[in-house]
């Protein structure tokens, strides 16, 4: 029997069905920031992959952005071409995810959702993302959350 939350279950299903080896890692405290989830692993903020659930005119996205800084909703949006981008509000994350913010896996939602990630994560042999709970986070290379989320490479600043 897993010590895993239901969600993070999920989130590990979706690992082993897409043939990627990560460890769910529980932590004793919430890591719902990048910065306490940096402390609590013991790595730098920037290889924190926060997981962004936005708005892109009405329509749920997924941003996989490095810890190391703040998206640009600007950007995003002339990236996009849509004429507003904004952050999702936690109803809509958690009907899109079915998971709550802090806790946003890449992946385990009811229905895959278009998903980018951050060019700068690429910097970094080992990515931490979140993995379906604000307590359980796991290690990923870039190339590994590219091919379980099938997100396009962006610029984000």
């Amino acid at each position: 029997m897993s010590d895993l939350p239901e969600r993070s279950l999920l989130v590990q299903q979706h690992l082993a069905d897409a043939g990627v080896v990560s460890e769910i890692r529980v932590l004793p405290d919430s890591a719902r920031t990048a910065r306490a989830a940096a402390e609590a692993i013991g790595c730098d903020v920037a290889a924190i992959a926060n997981s962004l659930v936005l708005l892109a005119d009405g329509s749920p996205v997924l941003v996989m952005a490095s810890g190391g800084h703040r998206v640009d909703l600007d950007v995003l949006a002339k990236t996009w071409g849509a004429s507003s981008v904004s952050m999702a509000p936690p109803a809509v994350v958690r009907d899109a995810t079915g998971q709550a913010i802090g806790g946003v896996a890449p992946v385990g939602h009811p229905a895959p959702l278009p998903t980018w990630i951050d060019e700068t994560l690429a910097d970094h042999a080992v990515i931490w993302a979140a993995a379906g709970h604000p307590h359980t986070v796991m290690p990923l290379t870039f190339a590994s959350l590219q091919q379980l989320t099938s997100g396009t490479i962006v610029r984000v600043v």
